[in-house]
């Protein structure tokens, strides 16, 4: 509502015809202004006609059309999507396995209930819309194809917790069985990196993501296991330390050089 003081009413000047028809008609005011008098610049301000004169101002208000409307939401969406991208990734794992270390990455849309799994960068699992929140995401990693899961738990209110098993036990557990059945080494040759990982209960060998051939043989004081790695001789020597809960001790020999065990 505009209110107007009484010493700001004033009796309408003179107006010519023409004028008087412009402002009857809706004619655009820039061609009538003229010398037309507060009353009328009033009046015009009221009317929604033309730009702010003296101390009313003139204020259009356009409504969109539908096809305005979907544009906007759809510029909404599109920048809320990009939003969420950019918080959903919510869990990282690393996970040592006889083929290499696996890199794991959970995206988890806690508004749109989106799950995406990767795997090395590659895209496991994706669903987009998920009504239920928790619950559990089941893949393979690795050549082995070793069975791995996601949970996701609800902690409190919006909050959320995500664990990792591999073959059905947690990260950590597995991760302390898997240091009791394996050795790793990691060596460097001819300017190359090189992880070699032993399995104790199989004996297979195995060097960047590749499971090599090998042979075995019996020595005097243990067994060794040959095999090469681009045209170095390698073997695993294996003996007893001759103490019952250190078992049997393990040597990695290349080019007759020993190598010191690395502990993942």
């Amino acid at each position: 509502m505009l209110c107007y003081c009484p010493q700001d009413i004033k009796k309408p000047a003179e107006r010519s015809l023409e004028q008087e028809a412009a402002i009857s008609h809706g004619r655009p005011v820039e061609e009538t202004l003229g010398d037309l008098s507060p009353w009328d610049e009033r009046n015009l301000g009221h009317t929604g006609m033309g730009h702010a004169f003296g101390p009313v101002q003139a204020v259009l208000i356009t409504m969109a059309s539908q096809d305005e409307i979907a544009l906007f939401e759809d510029e909404v969406r599109s920048c809320y999507s990009h939003l969420e991208a950019m918080t959903d990734l919510v869990a990282v794992w690393d996970v040592a396995l006889s083929d290499g270390i696996h890199k794991i990455e959970f995206e988890h849309g806690t508004t749109s209930g989106k799950r995406v799994v990767y795997v090395d960068g590659k895209e496991e699992i994706r669903k987009e819309w998920m009504f239920k929140l928790v619950g559990k995401e089941t893949f393979n990693v690795g050549v082995a194809k070793t069975k791995a899961t996601i949970n996701i738990d609800a902690v409190s209110g919006f909050a959320y917790e995500y664990t990792l098993e591999i073959d059905g036990k947690s990260l950590k557990k597995y991760m302390e069985n898997r240091s009791k059945t394996t050795n790793t080494w990691v060596l460097r040759l001819d300017g190359v990196d090189f992880r070699v990982v032993l399995e104790k209960d199989t004996m297979d060998v195995w060097c960047n993501g590749k499971k090599l051939e090998t042979a075995g043989e019996f020595v005097d004081d243990g067994t060794e296991t040959h095999f090469t790695i681009d045209n170095h001789e390698c073997y695993i020597k294996a003996v007893s330390s001759g103490k019952r809960k250190e078992g049997i001790i393990h040597t990695l020999i290349v080019d007759d050089k020993e190598i010191a065990e690395t502990f993942e």
